[in-house]
């Protein structure tokens, strides 16, 4: 398969890992987004997919879905997964950081998940959200939640060098944002953000942390049974993101009384 690839890319979002095929995250998210939007004959933008683990999640359906990423070496692994699969549904676009390849008003629904926390400017990445989107277009987004005990993205502290560091996302947001490698985000603060770029929220909930972290077996059986056993939850502390599924303004939808 030819990916349109430009040049070069910017730096305007920095590399995230992508989570790995067949972990439990992708199962949630999936869930979850099939529950609250349909896809039949829509475009679909999947913005952010990394390794195309999420997207394929997603390709049954009758729908065309465009993957965005600005790793080439991503796109080239789910470039791979598209031929070997015979999937004509997904077509993998490298995004240069600043402007998407899409025409205005051509979206019908954008998905997005763990993705905003990493770009360089939230509302240069929004702006460009609501160009591609047309009127009334849905958005299912996901973000890390700061009321989880660990910080799933990591920080520059040389002492600790992993990804899950216990309790670094409870510090004030002025010291988080110095030492994390990635933004976490307060329930309130995720909807504010998105409505002062013209969403609409519909609903807002919290991702029940999956436990793919975990390494040892049985625990992992024991907590997914047990407190980690549905795909969401309304307790913050349980969960690893926040996932909210809102709708672009539509300036031709009559105002609700």
């Amino acid at each position: 398969m030819n990916l349109p690839l430009p040049m070069s890319v910017t730096h305007d979002i920095s590399l995230g890992r992508p989570a790995d095929f067949g972990q439990e995250i992708l199962r949630r998210r999936a869930r979850l987004t099939e529950g609250l939007t349909q896809f039949d004959r829509r475009t679909v933008l999947d913005f952010g997919c990394g390794n195309g683990a999420q997207t394929l999640a997603f390709a049954r359906r009758p729908c065309r879905i465009i993957a965005a990423d600005i790793s080439h070496e991503n796109l080239r692994m789910l470039a791979g997964v598209i031929t070997r699969e015979s999937l004509s549904t997904i077509l993998p676009v490298l995004y240069d950081g600043l402007h998407l390849p899409l025409a205005n008003d051509s979206v019908d629904l954008l998905l997005s998940f763990e993705v905003l926390e990493h770009v360089r400017s939230e509302s240069a990445t929004l702006h460009e959200w609501t160009r591609v989107m047309r009127p009334g277009a849905e958005a299912v987004i996901s973000v890390p939640n700061k009321a989880w005990v660990f910080e799933t993205h990591g920080a520059h502290l040389p002492l600790l060098p992993w990804h899950r560091v216990p309790f670094l996302s409870w510090l004030p947001s002025g010291l988080h944002r110095r030492i994390a490698r990635a933004r976490v985000y307060r329930r309130r603060e995720i909807q504010h953000l998105l409505r002062s770029h013209g969403f609409e929220i519909l609903s807002t909930t919290y991702i029940t942390a999956p436990m793919d972290a975990v390494r040892t077996p049985w625990l992992k059986r024991l907590l997914r049974k047990t407190f980690f056993s549905t795909d969401h939850t309304s307790i913050p502390f349980l969960a690893t993101a926040i996932l909210v599924h809102c709708r672009k303004e539509d300036p031709r939808r009559p105002v609700q009384p």
